[in-house]
């Protein structure tokens, strides 16, 4: 059984190429161990460094670029969405726009029902003809609930077509747990999402529409001569943040999904169920900035490089280079970042021939203080074909005999 355990290694791009991109003062133990063989996932949801606390009833921060919960609290529970919604209603215009279905100097008519719709307003005019993208300023900044039934009815006829649009593109998206039955997120029994959910929801509006995310950091918009402020308490603390949108109902409580940038490094979090406007602007600075602040995304192994050899039988080589298919970053605690834990693990000898891109074991990482290790396919890295028939006859008897000895 190969084994090979390096307790402490201060330079170890000398001892493994995978690790040169790894920085020399993070201690690895690394095992690689030829008898164990596992069906290999990479979980992006694991368990977190809880080093920070929060009041809101559900609550969940996730690192833009590795996917990483970075911090979660009942993020799976079913939750009011309340004006939240409006980012989904925005996903499918931008979507929409992006598509050339419309284009933001399009009009759309203002229905009475738009126009009579209660709680926050843009104002709009009932019988009037408002331009799509002064009705996208009116949802983002103003979370007009008449401008969304606007943009609902232009966009698919009526609102509750519309909401067929929201639920067909969330589950597209992933948001399996999610259910609208209007464009604004009014209270219905029937319309809820969860924060795990609607961080999905951020994260792919930032992906997918750059072009228009910008729309979010704006903090004011002036129609029919009547100014409001954006309500994204984030927008106005010097944290980085740059949206995203706001939410309250008299049952869900104070909810806001948030995002913000520092050091080339983006979050996105989801808070609600908190008691007040203050509490949701404190609570969510907390958990931004905590985000960005403590953590620091490090490329572990990158693509292609070998991360090991394994032992073969029967092939024109006594071993076999393995490796990823693509790079791997996590994000890493700041104070815990010294302690990572490598353990490759593979059935060997591994039988010849071997194809390059076979899956031939696994890799297991673990951060200090998470219990749930990522795992990633371990594949060769090049072809080993396989020995001639007489040649592999004689090893055959060999091991054969070795194995009576």
């Amino acid at each position: 059984m190969p084994l090979l355990w390096l307790n402490k290694v201060d330079n170890i791009a000398l001892l493994l190429p995978m690790t040169h991109q790894i920085l020399s003062h993070i201690l690895f133990r690394i095992f690689v161990i030829g008898f164990l063989g596992i069906a290999a996932a990479f979980p992006m949801q694991v368990a977190q460094a809880q080093s920070i606390q929060t009041d809101a009833k559900q609550a969940i921060v996730i690192d833009y670029d590795t996917g990483m919960t970075l911090y979660s609290k009942n993020a799976d529970g079913r939750m009011p969405t309340s004006s939240m919604s409006k980012v989904m209603t925005m996903y499918v215009v931008f979507d929409a726009i992006q598509k050339g279905k419309v284009s933001l100097n399009d009009q759309f008519l203002v229905s009475e029902k738009a126009w009579r719709k209660q709680g926050s307003k843009m104002f709009v005019e009932v019988d009037k003809k408002v331009r799509v993208e002064d009705l996208i300023r009116g949802v983002i900044i103003q979370s007009g609930n008449d401008a969304t039934i606007v943009l609902a009815e232009g966009l698919a006829g009526t609102e509750e077509a519309f909401a067929d649009l929201l639920n067909y593109k969330a589950q597209e998206l992933g948001m399996t747990n999610s259910h609208f039955m209007n464009a604004s997120g009014w209270p219905d029994d029937n319309h809820y999402s969860t924060a795990r959910d609607l961080a999905t929801l951020g994260v792919k509006l930032i992906e997918n529409f750059p072009e228009y995310y910008g729309y979010y950091s704006e903090t004011e918009f002036t129609y029919n001569d009547i100014t409001q402020e954006n309500r994204n308490p984030l927008l106005y603390r010097n944290l980085g943040a740059d949206g995203i949108k706001t939410g309250h109902t008299e049952v869900g409580g104070y909810g806001l999904i948030g995002s913000g940038k520092r050091d080339g490094r983006r979050v996105v979090i989801v808070i609600n169920g908190l008691d007040s406007s203050k509490a949701r602007a404190n609570e969510s600075a907390k958990l931004l900035d905590w985000g960005l602040r403590s953590f620091v995304n490090k490329k572990i192994v990158s693509a292609g490089a070998k991360i090991a050899e394994f032992e073969t039988a029967y092939g024109r080589a006594d071993t076999v280079a393995v490796g990823l298919s693509d790079d791997v970053v996590l994000s890493v605690p700041k104070l815990q970042g010294e302690g990572l834990d490598i353990k490759v693990t593979y059935d060997g000898p591994i039988t010849a021939p071997v194809q390059k891109g076979d899956v031939l074991g696994e890799m297991q990482i673990t951060i200090p203080g998470q219990e749930t290790a990522f795992t990633y396919d371990v594949k060769a890295l090049n072809s080993i074909e396989e020995l001639g028939f007489f040649a592999k006859t004689v090893a055959k008897a060999k091991n054969f005999i070795a194995k009576k000895i």
